[in-house]
């Protein structure tokens, strides 16, 4: 029978996308509102590039722009119930749109622009606002609950009910929760007026960065450059063992250079890669795994990062350059943490790469499409410069458009209206789309203002810092008591505490991020988090990629494994089986977060960085990820044995402890492993054989 891996079309890829992916489930529109919307998301992308080369109007009335028109395009993109599918015009269904839907939009457009409206009086309203603000700000939080339930889910509206909630019952709150409360007025003048809330910094790092970046990566694909990226991976990893499976991992790493979506990723290389590596040889939800983990490491792969770099800048008050360096060396644990697993796998089962027919030949692949790698140079020359990051996608976005000219000019040849058509129909595409891609993830910002002007309003984030840090310091007491008949501290209370509170952190992001997007988890986990790890002596930068690298995680973690399921359906697999599987694969992204917040040098950008704790911290971790990696394929250079996988466990543990006497520990109990298999090195031992 043939298997859906095998005959997956584009419509079907496209449709697999939007299964697992609701912000990209738009519905159907008749021509006239298609042409409408198209139009309008066109002329959005083009204010868009225009402001980043030219300069960004005033912040308020450009958030407020960008907001009001993208909240109207998400009544006209996304269904309130139900799949996505046309509605036949009538006299409640105007042009093909529930009237309720026009009613909604136009609410939202014309809220969203009143601030900016009265921006001039808005220093005498603010902390007295009129009665037309308080039911302007009121219409805005509603339409934009509803826009973010219908483009991204019921879980971030319900989480931001419940901080609105607890704003306005204050005074009902129990224990260190109480706070006195506000009225309905006050909580609206905060987060309406002001810019702790909704037009805070969230919505303004979307619509100044992210949205260009968007773009940026729309028109970086359509180019040609992420099929590059894959070809190349081919040409280079193919013919190893396991040859498809890397060719996944390096793919991923590049294509995730310029996309910040994991499905999408998943998906755009899934259809390749799967295919390949199921027909090698691999189970088919191990091959979902390896595409899921790979492309969940897109999010955290500069110099795009999706949202959250261009975040941090703003949070932390750093240059872009700070972010990306910090970020090197955790993504490149990452993609080495599975690298290395479908190494091991490919050997325990004996698998093969790809023969020289199958492969690409990278010198003729490059001569072939080095022009599309010339956006990609141009926005990270720009961004190294220290100029402004929005600059930089400007002139990324400026030669995408310049290599899609030459190539519809090379494509025709002297047919100049062919190619001047092909061009005009190519920008288009990209700007339609690119505009298309943002209308969720600005909802979702917008909305978690509201999340984040309750924290800053009641102060519940250092309240929580408080509850944590005390519960984990009682931990801590505990457990060091336990250990009190050692002749030496395993870990100090201090360091115990610690811990404690970053396993509670992590698990509460990855189950936000079960059900919200990655950046929205982020915003909500930092302003929560933050204050609580500050409290324990963590570096801001630290934390906020301690937070960041958990909520990627959760796309990749069951239940709710987005990415993972997205695989499993290119290649026919158990979908709770790959997620499971994935979320083994990632576990480096599980295991240096810890690393980096007890050895921040592992970021090189903290203070106090030094080169030896460094080195320390970087090949300690290396070498225990592939410890562990070594007992869950059972194979290190050969089949291991039960008690050489305890060993390797056990050393695994001490190896990506930061810390030299745990690290020469971890050393000396993988001897007795490597002594017996070094005899077994290059001889033809298969998983096969052994089972």
């Amino acid at each position: 029978m043939t298997s859906r891996s095998e005959s997956l079309t584009d419509e079907e890829m496209k449709a697999l996308e939007e299964e697992f992916d609701s912000e990209v489930r738009f519905r159907p529109l008749p021509p006239f509102l298609g042409w409408l919307v198209a139009g309008t998301l066109f002329a959005l992308a083009c204010y868009h590039y225009y402001t980043a080369g030219y300069g960004i109007p005033r912040a308020t009335t450009h958030r407020g722009v960008h907001m009001g028109v993208t909240l109207a395009l998400v009544y006209f993109s996304f269904m309130a119930f139900g799949r996505p599918r046309a509605v036949t015009p009538g006299i409640l269904a105007p042009f093909g749109l529930p009237l309720i839907d026009w009613v909604l939009a136009i609410a939202a457009l014309v809220s969203a622009l009143y601030v900016p409206w009265i921006f001039e009086d808005l220093a005498f309203r603010v902390g007295n606002p009129l009665p037309i603000d308080v039911i302007m700000g009121t219409i805005l939080i509603v339409t934009l609950l509803e826009a973010t339930r219908r483009a991204m889910g019921w879980p971030l509206p319900v989480i931001a009910c419940f901080f609105i909630a607890y704003a306005y019952f204050g005074q009902s709150m129990p224990g260190v929760l109480t706070h006195p409360g506000s009225d309905w007025a006050g909580i609206v003048n905060h987060l309406y007026l002001t810019s702790q809330g909704i037009y805070g910094t969230a919505l303004g790092v979307i619509s100044t960065y992210v949205f260009h970046f968007v773009l940026f990566g729309v028109m970086a694909t359509r180019i040609g450059l992420g099929q590059l990226f894959i070809d190349l991976a081919s040409s280079l990893a193919g013919r190893f063992a396991g040859g498809p499976a890397k060719v996944s991992v390096l793919s991923s790493a590049m294509l995730g250079s310029i996309s910040g979506s994991s499905i999408a990723n998943t998906v755009t290389t899934g259809s390749l890669t799967i295919p390949a590596m199921i027909r090698i040889g691999y189970p088919r939800h191990f091959a979902a795994a390896v595409e899921a983990a790979s492309s969940t490491g897109g999010q955290i792969t500069p110099p795009v990062m999706g949202a959250v770099a261009f975040l941090m800048i703003e949070y932390l008050g750093v240059p872009l350059t700070t972010i990306l360096t910090a970020a090197l060396v955790p993504a490149f644990m990452h993609f080495f943490g599975v690298l290395v697993q479908v190494h091991l796998e490919a050997r325990r089962r004996g698998l093969r790469g790809l023969t020289k027919d199958e492969l690409p030949v990278a010198w003729i692949v490059f001569k072939a499409g080095w022009l599309t790698t010339l956006p990609l140079f141009v926005l990270v020359a720009i961004l190294l410069s220290g100029k402004t990051p929005y600059l930089a996608a400007f002139w990324g976005i400026t030669a995408c458009i310049g290599v899609l000219a030459i190539q519809s000019l090379v494509k025709h040849g002297t047919n100049i209206q062919g190619a001047v058509t092909e061009f005009v129909v190519g920008l288009w595409d990209a700007f339609v789309l690119g505009a298309k891609y943002s209308l969720s993830v600005t909802a979702a910002a917008a909305l978690v203002g509201v999340v984040i002007g309750v924290v800053t309003l009641t102060g519940v984030g250092f309240k929580i810092a408080y509850m944590v840090t005390s519960v984990a310091g009682q931990w801590a007491e505990t457990v060091s008591a336990g250990f009190a008949f050692l002749p030496f501290a395993v870990m100090s209370v201090t360091s115990l505490t610690l811990l404690f509170t970053l396993i509670m952190t992590a698990i509460v992001c990855v189950l936000m991020g079960c059900g919200i997007p990655t950046t929205a988890n982020y915003l909500i986990m930092i302003a929560v988090a933050a204050p609580i790890l500050g409290l324990l002596g963590v570096e801001p930068i630290v934390a906020h990629f301690f937070v960041f690298y958990f909520g990627v995680l959760a796309d990749i973690t069951p239940p709710v494994a987005l990415a993972a399921y997205a695989a499993a359906g290119i290649a026919d697999a158990n979908a709770f089986k790959a997620g499971n599987t994935a979320f083994r694969l990632g576990m480096g992204k599980a295991l240096v977060p810890f690393v980096f917040v007890f050895s921040p040098s592992m970021l090189l950008v903290t203070e106090g960085f030094t080169w030896s704790e460094f080195f320390l911290a970087t090949l300690g971790a290396m070498a225990g990820i592939w410890m562990l990696s070594s007992v869950f394929a059972g194979w290190l250079f050969a089949p291991l044995r039960g008690y050489e996988r305890l060993l390797l466990a056990i050393s695994a543990l001490l190896l990506v402890v930061p810390s030299l006497w745990p690290t020469i520990i971890g050393i000396l109990l993988v001897l007795p492993a490597v002594i017996r298999q070094l005899p077994l090195i290059g001889k033809s031992v298969s998983y096969r054989e052994t089972t």
